[in-house]
């Protein structure tokens, strides 16, 4: 029995009939209705993300069965933290505060493309993730949180596999990410002034002094960059060709 595949990347929990999917389907002779209300149910924790999906028909029975694929640790993590993007300087930057039922989450969804063995191993790989992103984890830094589940502090949670988190959890959490916010944005502020005063110290000096200035006072690259963009190097002479 000949079998054809369709992937397609679809929005979580609202796929339809139109381009990629239905055109790629049509063909096929199968339900397109049928596939996309399975596509749906099957995608529906992914709302708000792209999706990779597969659909394998049976050219001669045109019986489907449907694969779905998970978005990266990063986007589910983004997800949960309700955050669009990680932060540019995770050292210094944090953004949000997941709790380890979230992380448990996460790593129940990506646990076939995670290299653990065990999901506490796996837990501990989407906490290097957060880590990177500038996500807190129960109030502490993602590499303290990792150094806390191999102590042993989140056994009972790992166990159980719980992932429920009530909806005063929720409101908390969203009142500490704006307060994370706040403070991000008094920060800049602050490294902001300095830099501009740095400027104003070093005026007429060369611009690698002032940005060696900025960078020794731990001012971010990135305000560094903005305010005094780095010198690009010169060219190097051509060589050969007639003397």
């Amino acid at each position: 029995m000949a079998k054809q595949a369709v992937e397609a990347l679809v929005d979580g929990g609202k796929a339809s009939a139109a381009p990629p999917l239905g055109p790629a389907l049509g063909p096929l002779g199968v339900n397109i209705g049928q596939i996309v209300s399975e596509i749906n149910k099957k995608t529906e924790a992914f709302k708000g993300m792209q999706v990779p999906i597969k659909v394998i028909v049976d050219s001669s029975t045109k019986e489907f069965s449907i694969e779905v694929g998970t978005p990266p640790a990063s986007a589910l993590i983004k997800k949960e933290a309700g955050l669009e993007k990680g932060a540019a300087n995770p050292l210094q930057e944090k953004l949000a505060d997941l709790l380890i039922e979230q992380i448990i989450k996460i790593a129940k969804m990506k646990e076939d493309d995670l290299g653990g063995k065990t999901l506490k191993q796996k837990v501990k790989e989407v906490l290097g993730s957060c880590n990177s992103m500038g996500i807190l984890v129960e109030g502490v830094p993602a590499r303290d949180a990792i150094a806390l589940v191999e102590q042993g502090k989140f056994d009972a949670e790992i166990k159980s596999g719980k992932t429920e988190v009530t909806a005063e959890e929720l409101k908390r959490m969203a009142e500490e990410r704006k307060h994370l916010q706040e403070e991000l944005e008094k920060r800049k502020a602050a490294f902001l002034n300095r830099a501009n005063a740095i400027m104003k110290e070093m005026e007429g000096k060369e611009k690698n002094k002032i940005r060696a200035k900025m960078l020794e006072e731990k001012i971010p690259k990135d305000i560094v960059d903005q305010l005094v963009p780095a010198e690009k190097a010169a060219a190097a002479p051509a060589t050969g060709g007639k003397k």
